[in-house]
């Protein structure tokens, strides 16, 4: 696919690169950034998700891209387009997601980063519709999918299939929004 870019008023979403590699496995290694998934990943399994990223991006034209802070060029995690795992009971489609380091979390990155990828998705990709979805108790995603213009149908939520019975991350709201309503003004 080349090198993609795609760029705000202060970030740049794109490809990954080598020098990714060490500071994602810091992010995903770290307890509280990985707070709503069932365990942080090693460095081995945060290398295999770059490259699953990186092969999605060249077979689909899209991907969780890298996310580097524009004034100063730094790695502070991904954000970006995914397909949906087939055994989720809302695939197939293509959901935006997100994941930052934590001293980047609370500056609105995560809304602005992902209203370029929802805008990518309508846009060049021509999706009619893009999902989210997260853990019930993780609030602080969930105002992000609401602050991009996405809303919840609580007939919608799930046990996520991959996590245990019982476990309190295993209920899952999921949130759309459909381009029809980005076109309405939202």
């Amino acid at each position: 696919m080349g090198d993609f870019r795609l760029e705000t008023a202060r970030l740049a979403l794109r490809d990954w690169h080598e020098a990714d590699r060490a500071p994602f496995a810091a992010m995903n290694a770290d307890p509280v950034v990985m707070e709503f998934f069932p365990n942080p990943l090693t460095a081995a399994q945060s290398d295999a998700l770059v490259d699953n990223f990186q092969a999605e991006l060249e077979e689909s034209g899209y991907c969780p891209w890298a996310v580097e802070e524009l004034s100063t060029g730094a790695f502070i995690g991904f954000v970006g387009l995914h397909a949906v795992p087939a055994y989720l009971p809302f695939a197939p489609g293509a959901e935006v997601g997100w994941r930052l380091t934590r001293p980047y979390w609370g500056r609105g990155y995560a809304t602005e980063a992902g209203a370029a990828a929802v805008q990518f998705g309508f846009g060049p990709l021509d999706m009619d519709r893009i999902l989210s979805f997260t853990a019930v108790v993780n609030l602080r995603s969930r105002r992000v999918m609401e602050r991009l213009g996405m809303s919840r149908d609580e007939a919608d939520d799930f046990d996520h299939p991959n996590i245990a019975p019982g476990h309190p991350l295993r209920p899952h709201v999921l949130y759309s929004r459909s381009k029809a309503t980005s076109a309405g003004g939202r």
